[in-house]
């Protein structure tokens, strides 16, 4: 049996905004209680470079030569504002958010009520529900803020 190779993480380049943005894309268009896209692969692609990239620390997972994920932090405030993978189940995921609580003692996020698998996903790496909205982001979904904190050694 042959283990697949672990995801590469580096600081994302603006040329990596496309590809960020496909996977956030494919992930709106596949998941079926998502509401439909407001803004094209293109617009969000845009967005990311024009914005995102220059306020935020962006990670990306590369497998092989190409981007399979990704992950986005305010640095500032530990906020993750975006977690996003091509492919389930092959480390990406894992491997993006234990490089950012590597750099951080605190981390916090928001992802949606009925959205189980990355609730269970966070809940693995050790986040707690902080809070519930009844929807306070761009999809007017309920959401969930949660967030971790490093354990201090006694």
């Amino acid at each position: 049996m042959t283990l697949a190779p672990a995801p590469i993480i580096r600081p994302a380049r603006p040329e990596d905004m496309e590809a960020c943005a496909a996977i956030h894309s494919d992930w709106i268009d596949t998941t079926e209680w998502m509401p439909p896209r407001t803004r094209s692969t293109e617009e969000m692609a845009q967005s990311y470079r024009d914005r995102a990239f220059v306020k935020r620390r962006i990670l990306v997972a590369e497998l092989g030569e190409a981007v399979a994920g990704y992950l986005s932090l305010d640095e500032p405030t530990g906020e993750i504002t975006a977690l996003f993978v091509g492919k389930r189940g092959q480390g990406i995921g894992t491997a993006l958010m234990q490089e950012a609580q590597d750099r951080h003692a605190r981390l916090w996020l928001g992802t949606f009520q009925v959205n189980d698998g990355a609730r269970r996903f966070y809940a693995r790496r050790g986040f707690a529900e902080l809070e519930r909205t009844e929807g306070e982001n761009e999809e007017g979904l309920p959401d969930v803020r949660l967030g971790w904190q490093r354990e201090v050694a006694a």
